[in-house]
């Protein structure tokens, strides 16, 4: 305790930044400008003694005092002083100074044991450990270094130490590149390239992270820059590496994609390791060509190539479970890690590539706000983010080629193994294996494994006369087995006689799966009373999965019986566990469980009420989500009623993350339910899960679920229903920048809500036409429908859209010019939310207000109201609104002449790929281009303008003419 004590008090001093000296947390004084220059001499030696003369020489240079040695002792003498109890850390001796003190009391000497740890991991291609000491490093910088200080000395000593700061900056974002993080890195690339025009590496940092973010034009146009500028300030060509760098670019140099294989295969950090894979069955048996066939396929991506093996076979034939076996086997070989998803390719709706690239770029590490909107970005970030490692993905239950191309690693020492009831001819270069029912013999291994050799002796001819029964199908002789393990007074006999009697077909499967509906009769026949109702009714629901509180709700059981219910069915192998608390069907059993509840005298009543049951749950569980992230929000009050209570949660944070885990079975849901009695309420699923629609992942498929709910409804002429859906299709295209699609929607949705009186449509759609309006840069209809939605929400005492219609209506009146009213309905919109507690809302108002601000040329007014908005979006992932913000702080900068600051704004509103759509992209291509004109970036300014001329005249956009202006002076020049 007493060595702790003494550390926490042993002196240390800080020279990154001004030169301080404490004891512990107990600042020391260290007196003037020229003793602190003193200080910082003698830390800089490393203990070393420095002559009297040299320090003279240093803190005077040629002109120093002539009681200079005097005043050098004063100077030793108050140091000592000040150190009380350690004043002997400074010694005299041979005519001159030195100070002695602990290793680690110094910061410079901290960071350069960090930067040298860094070197050592960067070496090991432990990529993601060097970025993070080196940033670690880094952190210990507090401005400049001495700061302040006097004298040739420290003036050196400056200049050394920012120049290793830029070179420790520049192996951060090199390590950040080999990660991957080429759009994340681009902002802070162009700040500091702003800062140091004739640093050429950090241009060929830029020019690279441009490109890997498909950006070449804007990667080239660095290049020009760079050239005109050093052949104007110094008269000389940019240096080789940057002028190979530009000739790759040309040429497509796919290497420039991915990181050099040779330098960089190693294996990733435990953090960012990957190790998806299922769990692989202990009684694995047979298959042996096989896994030689696969194992040895999997191992040519050793070599310079992709593998890619794609396992095809009818439901039920062991696809799974060969392919987990072998990839676990073969996992070795991938010491970077393992990605799987099952693709539902069987199943009503299957996953889509885009949602799951997002699963795997968060597995492999990519933050939520670094994965772009689009599948394409994603697929080539993913392809980035593998590149240099040795991964195997694992894609299991395919639905077709299509399905799969943009899921590939696309890089050696990588390789995919797909498996599907689909051939998969037309997928390229792939290794196609056609698996097929096990031999008798395998099948006779197998179900002996599982049931054991002492049940099995003696009844050898009935054992076969079962897996002939099962058709040598392993997944419906594991059911057999599994149910004659568990009935310890059957005989094989017994078991082969009920197969034998018991064979009919599932109207759904083909001939060849006969044998697999005899036996899930056997286990279904099996189950008890309790046992084969939950089997039944769960069969019912559509979804990839279900949580055991929807499960619990389906049943009208509580959560602790029907997991009990529930594990015993997993038991019968009827059910699979996915997790813990969730649970799936195999594609074949849940066919086959939807047969037996239509079939064995289960009333439509009861599986309609079960089915109504799960909506319930799933509407009051999304409106409860809802009240926490939106309190006040009148939304929940329109809302069909239900009569299951659904979860409750403490806070924002857990209710939002079960939104997003449970999204797939909330749309899938939406869709399934959009009929008859239940479309209301299924609307209303889609009006409550409303957050899904801005997500990256599940923003595609919520459109589709809106998509379908508007065609049921219309189909029923249900005007409410269809109101509201067509309020939601609105959303989602306002959302995406799709502006004439979305007020077409928005009117029609208004139409619908005023025939019906429903005033969700009529507050929310008109607001949406308003602020399509202002988009459209149609100020005086944006103020008529933004004070329409005004009127409407005071009718249903909706407070929170009060507000939020003052705020709207002051971005009207601050487009307008209007700056004095813009800035008082802002503040009155802020009250109404700060009065509210309604923190997230207060962001939006403040938003508004830094608009005003903007307008009336308050510039420093309103980078503080912005950002603050940008902190409370960010905060509570908001990326959409946040990437806003800092596209509108980068418009304020501009105009305030910060080109610097203005670029990186921009920067970080690209990079965030905000779900804005390419409108919204555009805009900021085209300040970002004002920016770097202001930074002298001529060539890259006329690349970003001619991107966004591109994207505003493929939408037929008023800012295109604004972009041609802004080129033509340039292409003049």
């Amino acid at each position: 305790m007493g060595d702790d004590q003494g550390q926490a008090r042993q002196l240390r001093f800080t020279v990154l930044g001004p030169v301080r000296a404490r004891r512990g947390d107990e600042p020391l004084s260290t007196g003037s400008p020229q003793q602190r220059a003193l200080l910082a001499a003698l830390l800089l030696r490393d203990g070393r003694t420095a002559t009297a003369s040299e320090l003279v020489d240093g803190l005077w240079g040629n002109e120093p005092p002539e009681a200079a040695i005097a005043t050098l002792r004063t100077y030793a003498s108050r140091l000592r002083k000040s150190f009380g109890n350690d004043a002997a850390a400074l010694v005299s001796e041979s005519g001159g100074y030195a100070l002695r003190v602990a290793a680690d009391a110094l910061d410079l000497d901290h960071a350069e044991r960090l930067a040298a740890e860094a070197e050592k991991a960067k070496a090991a291609g432990e990529r993601a450990s060097a970025r993070d000491l080196i940033a670690q490093a880094l952190d210990l910088w507090d401005g400049e270094p001495l700061a302040g200080l006097p004298g040739p000395y420290v003036d050196n000593q400056r200049t050394r130490l920012l120049e290793w700061r830029i070179s420790l900056v520049e192996m951060r974002l090199d390590l950040e590149l080999e990660l991957g993080h080429h759009t994340e890195t681009i902002s802070e690339l162009t700040a500091l390239t702003a800062v140091h025009p004739l640093r050429e590496r950090l241009r060929e940092l830029l020019m690279l992270a441009l490109y890997r973010s498909g950006r070449q034009a804007e990667a080239l146009a660095v290049y020009a820059d760079t050239r005109r500028l050093l052949a104007e300030d110094l008269g000389v060509d940019p240096r080789p590496e940057l002028a190979a760098l530009q000739q790759r670019i040309l040429q497509g140099d796919s290497s420039l994609s991915t990181h050099a294989p040779d330098e960089y295969a190693k294996a990733l950090p435990t953090s960012v390791r990957p190790a998806q894979l299922p769990a692989t069955v202990a009684d694995f048996t047979g298959r042996a060509s096989f896994v030689v066939e696969l194992s040895n396929q999997l191992n040519t991506a050793e070599g310079s190539v992709m593998a890619v093996s794609a396992v095809a076979g009818i439901g039920g034939v062991g696809k799974t479970t060969l392919a987990v076996h072998v990839a676990h086997a073969a996992r070795q070989h991938f010491p970077d890690g393992q990605l799987y998803v099952d693709l539902q390719g069987a199943g009503p709706v299957i996953a889509e590539p885009g949602a799951v690239l997002g699963s795997f770029l968060r597995a492999l590490g990519t933050p939520d706000e670094s994965i772009p909107d689009t599948l394409e970005e994603r697929a080539a970030l993913y392809r980035s983010t593998l590149a240099g490692r040795r991964i195997l993905t694992l894609l299991d239950n395919a639905h077709d080629a299509a399905q799969v191309r943009p899921l590939l690693p696309g890089t050696e020492g990588c390789a995919a193994l797909i498996t599907s009831r689909a051939r998969m001819v037309d997928l390229e270069s792939a290794h196609l294996v056609d698996l097929d029912v096990m031999s008798p013999e395998e099948a006779l291994a197998l179900f002996t494994r599982i049931v054991g050799e002492d049940r099995i002796a003696g009844e050898r001819d009935a054992a076969m006369d079962v897996v002939a029964a099962c058709g040598f199908l392993p997944l419906a002789i594991r059911i057999a087995a599994s149910r004659l393990a568990a009935r310890r007074t059957w005989t094989v006999s017994v078991l082969a006689r009920k197969l034998a009697d018991q064979r009919h077909r599932l109207d759904e499967l083909q001939a060849g799966d006969l044998a697999v509906k005899a036996t899930f009769e056997l286990g279904y026949d099996q189950l008890e009373p309790q046992q084969a109702r939950a089997f039944r009714l769960l069969g019912l629901a559509d979804g990839p999965d279900i949580s055991l509180a929807a499960a619990a709700a389906v049943l009208d059981l509580d959560v602790y019986t029907a997991e009990s219910l529930l594990e015993s069915i997993v038991d019968t192998s009827l059910l699979e566990s996915a997790a813990p608390g969730r649970y799936r069907f195999h594609d074949l059993v849940r066919l086959y469980a939807r047969a037996c509840a239509e079939r064995d005298e289960l009333p439509p009543s009861e599986r309609e009420a079960a089915l109504s049951r799960l909506l319930d749950f799933y509407l009051a569980t999304a409106a409860h989500v809802f009240t926490h992230a939106r309190p006040g929000d009148r939304l929940v009050a329109h809302l069909e009623p239900t009569h299951t209570p659904g979860l409750d949660f403490p806070d924002r944070t857990s209710a939002t993350d079960w939104l997003f885990a449970e999204a797939g079975c909330l749309l899938a849901s939406i869709q399934q339910f959009a009929v008859g009695d239940t479309l209301r309420r299924a609307t209303d699923l889609l009006l409550a899960s409303k957050d899904l629609a801005e997500s990256g992942a599940n923003s595609r498929q919520y459109e589709l679920a809106a998509l379908s709910v508007c065609k049921e409804a219309q189909r029923a002429e249900d005007a409410r229903a269809e109101g509201r859906a067509r309020m939601m299709l609105t959303h989602t295209y306002r959302m995406t920048s799709r502006f004439d699609q979305a007020d077409v929607e928005a009117q029609r949705a208004i139409l619908l809500a005023h025939s019906v009186e429903d005033p969700v449509p009529a507050c929310e759609a008109v607001n949406d036409r308003g602020i399509i309006a202002l988009y459209q840069k149609r100020h005086e209809d944006s103020e008529s429908y933004f004070h329409a939605a005004l009127e409407a929400f005071r009718a249903d005492d909706n407070l929170p859209g009060v507000a939020g219609s003052l705020c709207n209506i002051s971005r009207a009146h601050a487009a307008m010019g209007r700056v004095e009213s813009a800035i008082k309905l802002a503040a009155e919109g802020v009250a109404i939310y700060s009065s509210l507690g309604l923190g997230l809302r207060v962001a939006n108002g403040r938003y508004a207000m830094g608009l005003a601000y903007f307008q009336a040329s308050r510039y420093a007014e309103a980078l503080e109201q912005l950002d603050e908005a940008r902190t409370l979006f960010r905060d509570n992932r908001q990326r959409l609104w946040e990437g806003s913000t800092h596209a509108r702080m980068a418009e304020v900068h501009l105009a305030a002449q910060r080109p610097a600051e203005a670029a990186t704004n921009a920067e970080r509103a690209l990079a965030l790929r905000f779900a804005g759509g390419e409108y919204r992209r555009g805009t900021v291509l085209t300040v970002l281009g004002k920016a770097l004109q202001g930074l002298g970036q001529l060539d890259r300014a006329r690349a970003c303008w001619a991107e966004a001329l591109a994207i505003h005249e493929r939408l037929r956009a008023a800012e295109a003419e604004e972009v041609r202006l802004l080129l033509t002076p340039a292409t003049a020049a």
